[in-house]
């Protein structure tokens, strides 16, 4: 080994440097901490899980080529968001000029995304169909909001990012997410519930098989061995 670094313990500077070194276990700890963050801000921007999903492999090669300019102004989760949100947004505005209208295949692959999650998400026999149906209903509530406000509650109300980070991280003023979020909030309010928060951690799930694929990906595409 290279170094004896506890790289679980260290700053993110310090995880940043030994990243940019191209230290294979740093970029695996990078992206297994920060996966289904930035796939779940990607899909707030996109509402689709394979573009969601190349968005934040092409963010993570772009950030990792460019890791020595981090200085820790901001954590490296915020750095990493808003890369894959301004990633995001230009997919999309590049979309946009393709076609204006996306509601079909938007559908297509959330129905897609969902059959996948329940192959690979580890449903356990106890999980309720209820409990599916909620999730599913729940998921497109949140689809439906109007796009600023729903990359706001993905990254505050799921996500549980600070007002401060989520307002880095979107480049606008604390006082815009806040208002954003409770105007999801009201939008969302025959929706939501009290009781209703431990499913929030199982909506738009990027996490098992998807998250180590993810983190292989970008290790290959890095010309990095994985760690034996």
């Amino acid at each position: 080994m290279r170094h004896k670094l506890n790289l679980e313990s260290v700053s993110d500077v310090v995880l940043a440097r030994e990243a940019a070194g191209r230290d294979p276990a740093a970029i695996r700890l990078i992206t297994t901490r920060n996966n289904q963050r930035l796939f779940r801000a990607a899909w707030g921007v996109l509402r689709n899980n394979a573009d969601a999903e190349d968005v934040v492999q092409e963010a993570y090669l772009k950030a990792f080529r460019s890791l020595d300019r981090f200085e820790g102004a901001s954590s490296l989760s915020t750095w990493l968001t808003r890369i894959v949100i301004n990633a995001a947004l230009d997919r999309k505005r590049a979309a946009e000029r393709r076609r204006t209208e996306l509601l079909e295949q938007d559908v297509a692959m959330l129905d897609e995304y969902k059959a996948r999650f329940a192959q690979t998400a580890g449903i356990t026999p106890e999980t309720s169909l209820a409990r599916k149906e909620l999730s599913r209903l729940l998921t497109a509530a949140i689809a439906d909001l109007p796009d600023e406000y729903r990359t706001v509650f993905i990254l505050r109300e799921i996500e549980c990012m600070s007002v401060r980070d989520t307002a880095q991280a979107l480049e606008v003023s604390e006082a815009v997410i806040k208002t954003r979020l409770l105007r999801a909030r009201r939008r969302l309010r025959d929706a939501l519930s009290p009781d209703m928060r431990t499913l929030l951690d199982g909506t738009i799930a990027f996490a098992g098989a998807d998250c180590e694929a993810m983190t292989a990906r970008v290790l290959a595409a890095l010309d990095i061995p994985p760690t034996q």
